[in-house]
């Protein structure tokens, strides 16, 4: 009796002929690019250096498509949107020592946002490893303990005979829910060394599923089934697993009110007659999902930005759905459920009673009248007209990559992102220079349709050598920067605290000359013109770069 598994198990003729006689010239490289085929991956990100020129190398043997940046950084920050916008892992090539030290402010980022980033990094020889002090260029006593602290997991090879095992543990680790960036570093002399291995050909690297426990499940059920006044709170963690349908689903099935997080723009309808969009920053906001009976936090850890600056305190119940153990009731007690969304959702609607509260919709229309005054009292004319100029020149599927800037912290709370998964920002870990190379990884996970980046002049100045990269790969982003001569943000922050700005004004470039210098077509605008010069660049071909000079100002906080 023959059974399926026999078979997927038994080689081919040719297959057994491949791996008795593997190609002449391969080497530890190889075994990388190999592997990260086997996996699935068609495009790698990174930056060379002399330690790592044997996976480098081997990239040229190989079908994957590689996207070199400037930085390392740069690299890890679009290797992170590639991450995000496709959902898989995506590799990230680097080299010993400072090569793979600058990549730790976007391997951050990656892990505050859990996107999937494989970053691979070479090492000093073998011998070199253990803590002596060799001598070796880009030499460091330990290099992995700088990434320990980041990443999910750190794999560490030290024969070529490993590689293949060490990636796909790493690839498992970086797909299993909560995603998140992870480590692997090879020694310079493993992957130079020529290999008799056989090809890799599939690897099976499965992500493990985060399947909630149905007595809790059972219990979140009841609870939302019996509630007077139940609200949801859905953050990023539904959009990366896809549950946003399930999400509106299980709204609707009992009325609650949602409102998304800044990490989960698009999880919900932005003009749902149940949404509360996204004013976390509000204390109107806050004063209403504290006076829910049940609240339901999806994919949140409920952290600074999520919390009104830890000014929330929940009056009801409440659950917590999670996939990073870590976060569960790290901030607020109550029934944590260990889960994926998608799962968790799954469950919850399949046990859940129908709820009906005609009320709910009035009392959301209440919150956002009450938001839109507190805002229309401030006189933030300018700045409303610009966010609304963004949303109108860009298409509802195109993604968008925001800075950590004035107009980006508005579209946290104001700009409606229309699809889930489309717009994105450094709130994770808060750093400048994420928005233009991370609409890059964007573009070359998809290059149909334009990606549009957002930047403050401060943070356009770390990530300015990537219009290099932009136009020599012809991607098609559009990157608005909002020039205000200075670090906007830290400008208003310290005049407010202390009655006048320190270290914040900055002598800046001419962007348009500088951009027309890289070959990049740029345009300066205004308010008044914004909308119409947004479009025209998102809609010709490959990379175009949007001046607007303007200083604007963030809307009063109620945290204070």
């Amino acid at each position: 009796m023959t059974h399926d598994h026999d078979l997927v198990l038994r080689p081919t003729v040719a297959q057994t002929e491949a791996a008795l006689n593997p190609p002449k010239g391969r080497n530890g490289g190889d075994l990388v690019v190999e592997t990260l085929q086997g996996l699935g991956a068609t495009t790698v990100f990174g930056l060379p250096g002399q330690h790592a020129l044997g996976m480098f190398d081997a990239l040229r043997r190989s079908a994957l498509t590689y996207v070199g940046l400037r930085v390392e950084n740069n690299a890890g920050f679009a290797a992170d949107a590639y991450g995000r916008v496709t959902g898989e892992a995506a590799p990230l090539l680097l080299s010993t020592g400072p090569g793979a030290l600058m990549s730790l402010a976007a391997l951050q980022e990656a892990a505050a946002a859990s996107a999937p980033v494989l970053a691979i990094g070479s090492q000093v020889p073998a011998a070199g490893l253990g803590g002596g002090r060799h001598g070796y260029l880009h030499e460091l006593r330990d290099q992995q303990a700088s990434f320990r602290d980041i990443v999910k997991s750190v794999h560490t090879v030290r024969k070529a005979s490993q590689i293949p095992s060490a990636i796909a543990a790493a690839w498992q680790s970086a797909l299993t829910a909560p995603h998140g960036p992870v480590w692997v570093e090879i020694p310079q002399d493993v992957l130079l060394a020529e290999t008799a291995l056989p090809v890799v050909t599939a690897m099976d690297a499965t992500p493990e599923d985060v399947v909630p426990r149905p007595e809790l499940t059972d219990v979140a059920a009841h609870l939302l089934s019996t509630a007077e006044r139940p609200v949801i709170i859905a953050g990023g963690g539904v959009v990366r697993s896809d549950a946003s349908g399930k999400l509106r689903a299980l709204a609707e099935k009992i009325d609650a009110p949602v409102v998304t997080t800044f990490g989960g723009k698009g999880a919900f309808p932005w003009e749902h007659p149940l949404s509360l969009q996204s004013w976390l920053e509000d204390r109107h906001t806050t004063n209403f999902l504290e006076s829910a009976d049940v609240l339901l936090v999806v994919g949140s850890g409920l952290g600074e930005l999520s919390s009104n600056y830890y000014t929330f305190a929940p009056r009801g119940c409440v659950i917590q759905i999670e996939a990073d153990l870590g976060k569960l009731e790290s901030n607020h007690a109550g029934l944590g459920i260990h889960a994926d969304a998608r799962l968790a959702l799954s469950a919850l609607l399949e046990t859940v009673e129908d709820r009906r509260d005609p009320s709910a919709a009035d009392a959301v229309r209440e919150v956002l009248a009450a938001v839109r005054a507190r805002i229309d009292s401030q006189e933030l004319t300018l700045e409303q007209q610009v966010l609304a100029s963004v949303r109108e020149a860009l298409p509802d599927d195109s993604p968008s990559f925001w800075d950590m800037t004035i107009l980006a912290y508005w579209a946290w709370s104001a700009f409606d992102a229309r699809r889930p998964n489309t717009m994105h920002s450094a709130q994770g870990a808060g750093g400048l220079g994420y928005g233009f190379p991370a609409a890059l990884g964007a573009a070359a996970a998809d290059r149909t349709r334009p990606v549009l980046a957002v930047s403050g002049d401060g943070g356009a100045m770390y990530s300015i050598a990537e219009l290099a990269t932009a136009r020599q790969y012809d991607l098609p982003v559009t990157w608005l920067i909002v020039d205000d001569g200075g670090y906007g943000i830290l400008r208003e922050y310290m005049t407010d605290a202390f009655g006048e700005a320190t270290a914040t004004e900055l002598a800046c470039p001419d962007f348009v000359a500088l951009a027309e210098s890289f070959g990049v077509p740029a345009t300066r605008t205004s308010p008044e013109t914004l909308s119409e010069d947004l479009a025209k660049a998102l809609a010709q071909p490959g990379p175009s770069v949007v001046v607007l000079p303007a200083l604007l100002r963030m809307f009063a906080p109620t945290h204070l």
